[in-house]
């Protein structure tokens, strides 16, 4: 049996993340597991709590921070985001490859314990998925039709700032189309399932 991943996909807001992860769980049923994630912010329309998010309130996502439950967590566009490490070990621990879609705060602390952590290190695979045209992102976080002009421009100059972090990652994808988006992470996740039997 190979061993058991977890795959850590980041990218700016608009990058597309979560629809490639959601493909890639979908294209892998019985080898993967989402990691749901725990956040404060409020759900969008048709998002289901502990579906999409376990959504919290910010006093008991702060105690569950002072209890050491989160494997990372960070402060996001003003709300907390974290996965619990509980959720991460039951997929790996029981052979599923865990996938979780994190910024790039939370990929440089999951990194940082990966170098303290041997098993977490033999596990990790880190993807960034960029989009260098601010044009471009704005177009799709606007597409989206999900925030408000604030949020939008937010998220944007917030975008700059991540992408100088894309060269930490093991893999980077230069998002194109969602079709070449997908099929590069899932050639990815083929070759890092062989080079590691």
């Amino acid at each position: 049996m190979s061993r058991a991943l977890l795959i850590v996909v980041s990218g700016p807001a608009g990058s597309g993340k979560t629809t490639l992860c959601a493909r890639l769980n979908e294209a892998y049923p019985q080898a993967i597991r989402r990691v749901i994630t725990c956040t404060t912010r409020a759900p969008r329309p048709g998002e289901v709590d502990g579906v999409d998010y376990h959504f919290l309130s910010r006093a008991n996502f702060e105690q569950q921070v002072a209890a050491g439950v989160f494997l990372e967590h960070a402060i996001v566009h003003g709300n907390l985001y974290g996965p619990r490490a509980v959720d991460v070990a039951a997929h790996l621990d029981a052979g599923f490859d865990a996938l979780l879609n994190v910024d790039v705060q939370g990929a440089a602390t999951i990194r940082a314990k990966g170098a303290a952590d041997a098993r977490l290190a033999a596990s990790l695979v880190t993807v960034f998925i960029r989009v260098s045209d601010p044009i471009e992102l704005r177009r799709r976080l606007t597409g989206r039709g999900t925030d408000p002009a604030d949020e939008i421009d937010r998220r944007v100059a917030a975008a700059s700032e991540e992408l100088l972090q894309a060269g930490t990652y093991q893999h980077l994808i230069e998002s194109g189309s969602r079709e070449a988006d997908f099929t590069a992470l899932d050639v990815i996740y083929r070759v890092e399932k062989l080079r590691h039997p």
